[in-house]
């Protein structure tokens, strides 16, 4: 299987509607019927077994706040890999490609929010920033968090710039 990487003005319809199923079937949390949690991405990785997309991870390049400074960092988002393909890899696939992608982007680190074991073997590591950000849920604006630990936040520094794991994150919009 080849991995495709889609950029997020050439997602097709038919390609949208079939990554909403498909994180409909992974996911319990309730996407609205969306490919999307919150926000649109900047791309989109797929692997498709007869022309049927099997698994996915999407990414969002955007800036963030680091203490005083504006940082450029891709997102890992809403991956997911169909009940019935699952223990093949496809998921440290896409996210190798992910990577791939990333680094030759203007990001300077890779951010998440997951526990799953393929991501400390892709090299991230947890990250305990205190963030800010606004919770989108439902397509809808809501709180301001200020302050808040997330235990499951990792990062994958892209260059030689180490992250600052202590520094406030402000994530100037919503979770990705």
């Amino acid at each position: 299987m080849t991995v495709e990487m889609i950029p997020e003005h050439q997602l097709t319809n038919a390609d949208d509607a079939a990554i909403a199923t498909l994180l409909a079937r992974c996911f319990r949390t309730d996407f609205g019927g969306r490919s999307f949690f919150q926000t649109r991405h900047s791309w989109r990785h797929v692997l498709r077994h007869d022309r049927q997309i099997i698994a996915h991870l999407a990414v969002q390049l955007r800036a963030v706040r680091l203490g005083g400074d504006l940082v450029t960092i891709a997102g890992i988002a809403d991956v997911a890999t169909d009940p019935g393909h699952r223990g093949k890899g496809h998921a440290a696939t896409l996210l190798q490609a992910a990577l791939t992608t990333a680094r030759y982007s203007p990001a300077r680190h890779v951010l998440l929010f997951g526990t799953a074991a393929l991501y400390p073997a892709a090299g991230f590591r947890p990250a305990s920033n205190p963030l800010t950000y606004l919770d989108l849920t439902g397509a809808t604006t809501g709180s301001l968090h200020r302050d808040r630990s997330e235990d499951h936040l990792q990062v994958l520094d892209l260059g030689p710039q180490v992250w600052d794991a202590i520094k406030p994150l402000d994530l100037l919009g919503g979770l990705f």
